[in-house]
């Protein structure tokens, strides 16, 4: 009997000890294991070269910055290219990586590109790797790409010393201009005949001001009459037997009186000189649009050719038209826009506008006239934008070519200003 005491008093006192020692050994909370970092889901469908950052969705391809030390050597497919050795700026990565550029002064050049097909039609969704770039023959890396349209600064300029029934159809054309504008844009308006006048500084584009300005910008145009050389009607008005307008007069020293006709006066140069000086003030992230329709005679401006078109260069300005008129006349604004040798013409326009990498239209009536303002505003918002930085010193004030192609693709038409002259504007601190 003592023995069965003893026996269950030893499993009593080790059961009891053993759940007190359960009770007091209970495991504390064990904490997770830490997840895996940038490990994507499979299932995501990640694209073959689409690297993904932590703000990127899975899947969401990105294109590494120029001032990221990950970005390396890509080839175009088909074609390696070793040139380009990481991928261009673009205005996402721009801004996600701000606080990490280094600033230098550089001199930074933007080339505006539009590039069509063999029918005229634009050609959207090209790459940054389909695009070559030189300065003066020597190819450049390309630092900044993109596709988004820029606001618009337009001086738009008007010729009034065209004929009247060519000014009646301008005239009637007018009240479209502000429907192929944007609401972010502005528009300033400029007219010339014996001397060039500004009608209003920049406004906005979608605002009450411009179809007024419009309005006062139209004038009825010269009548052109033939000069009368001969008759009773030849010497013209005399006033107590004298001629009051000397180009009426009688050359002197000579036996046979005929008539002087009087010399024509179309100032464009001036006119666009005072336009493009209008245009530089403009804030810098803005396209800035010379655009001016006329029938592009130039005769006595003070200002040569030659000087606009440096101008033009140095503030980065493109000439855009509509031809009207005689230039607008089939055959001969063509020859006009092809500048063949030995051909002479006083159209100055398809100079001003291939050297600034714009463009022209040659239109008879008014319904072409309105379709030519949308048809060229289209051209510009849909332009690519490319921007490098350039070695040559920014003080140095000597012209520099530049040439941009496409590969891969043939029968392209790729339309870009000549060449720049650098500027301190253009230095980025």
């Amino acid at each position: 009997m003592q023995g069965a005491l003893a026996i269950a008093l030893s499993f009593f006192l080790l059961g009891g000890g053993q759940q007190d020692n359960t009770q007091q050994q209970q495991p504390s909370s064990i904490p997770d294991a830490p997840s895996p970092s940038g490990v994507q889901d499979l299932k995501s469908g990640v694209k073959p070269g689409a690297a993904a950052t932590p703000d990127s969705k899975s899947g969401e391809q990105t294109t590494p910055p120029a001032s990221s030390p990950a970005a390396a050597p890509q080839a175009a497919p088909g074609s390696p290219d070793t040139f380009q050795q990481e991928a261009p700026e673009t205005p996402s990565s721009a801004a996600a990586n701000q606080a990490f550029v280094i600033h230098v002064p550089v001199n930074y050049v933007d080339v505006p590109v539009t590039v069509r097909d063999k029918h005229g039609n634009l050609v959207p969704g090209l790459t940054w790797r389909q695009f070559r770039i030189y300065e003066d023959g020597a190819r450049q890396r390309i630092a900044y790409f993109t596709v988004d349209p820029y606001p618009l600064s337009v001086a738009f300029v008007i010729d009034q010393s065209l004929p009247s029934d060519v000014m009646k159809k301008v005239n009637q054309s007018l009240a479209a201009l502000p429907g192929a504008f944007s609401p972010a844009d502005t528009v300033a308006v400029f007219t010339y005949n014996s001397s060039t006048e500004m009608v209003s500084d920049f406004t906005g584009a979608q605002g009450q001001r411009l179809p007024i300005v419009l309005a006062r910008a139209q004038k009825p145009g010269r009548d052109m009459g033939m000069p009368i050389t001969s008759g009773p009607l030849a010497t013209g008005m005399i006033i107590n037997g004298q001629i009051p307008d000397p180009n009426l007069a009688a050359q002197r020293g000579g036996g046979v009186s005929f008539i002087t006709a009087p010399k024509e006066i179309h100032p464009l140069n001036d006119a666009i000189l005072a336009a493009a000086q209008a245009l530089a003030k403009q804030p810098k992230g803005r396209r800035r649009i010379l655009y001016v329709i006329t029938d592009g005679k130039e005769a006595r401006s003070k200002a040569s050719q030659k000087e606009v078109l440096r101008y033009l260069l140095t503030n980065n300005i493109g000439v855009y038209g509509t031809l009207v008129g005689d230039s607008a006349t089939w055959g001969i604004g063509y020859l006009d826009k092809l500048r063949l040798p030995l051909m002479p013409t006083d159209n100055v326009m398809p100079r001003y506008a291939l050297t600034t990498g714009g463009s022209i239209d040659t239109e008879l009536s008014e319904n072409a006239i309105q379709m030519s303002f949308s048809k060229i505003t289209e051209a510009v918002r849909t332009q690519y934008t490319l921007g490098y930085y350039s070695h040559s010193p920014a003080i140095s004030g000597k012209h520099h070519t530049v040439d941009v192609h496409v590969e891969g693709l043939t029968g392209l038409d790729v339309t870009a200003k000549e060449g720049y002259y650098p500027s301190m504007a253009d230095v980025t601190p």
